[in-house]
């Protein structure tokens, strides 16, 4: 008996969305077979598109000066613009993202606080405590002295 592999390759439409990719194999002959009902299968392949997602953020300040403790006085607002983009042609539904902010200093002092969220377009977005459990690192004084030119 003789067996033969190949790889099939299929290329898919980004103007026609498809659940599954329907494919049938039939091996002929001109001899006489014994057994010719092996020589057909039937394929159904389920087809999960693969995201193109772009994160990308922006701010108003790209400095920002921290008192020592005890000289504690607001700032100015720190405005962080985070935008997730679908760069593929496949739609993409239910993505999550979470956003963890450095807002301890020593001893467990807040440097930041979020005063409000806001969300455009098709997004949705909460403001939570982290998970109980979560051990929330603070800062350590020597990252807060080290400038980022």
């Amino acid at each position: 008996p003789s067996q033969v592999s190949f790889t099939l390759e299929l290329e898919f439409s980004c103007s026609v969305l498809l659940d599954r990719a329907e494919v049938t194999l039939e091996a002929t002959s001109d001899s006489t077979e014994a057994t010719p009902e092996d020589n057909l299968v039937h394929l159904s392949i389920p087809i999960r598109y693969e995201p193109d997602l772009f994160l990308s953020s922006d701010t108003n300040l790209h400095r920002y000066e921290v008192h020592p403790l005890g000289t504690f006085a607001p700032g100015p607002e720190f405005t962080t613009t985070v935008k997730v983009q679908n760069l593929g042609c496949y739609p993409v539904q239910n993505v999550t993202l979470h956003v963890a902010l450095p807002a301890l200093g020593h001893g467990r002092a807040p440097i930041l606080s979020v005063t409000r969220v806001l969300a455009e377009d098709n997004a949705t977005c909460t403001l939570r405590p982290p998970p109980e459990g979560t051990r929330v690192v603070p800062v350590p004084p020597e990252d807060l002295l080290r400038v980022d030119r």
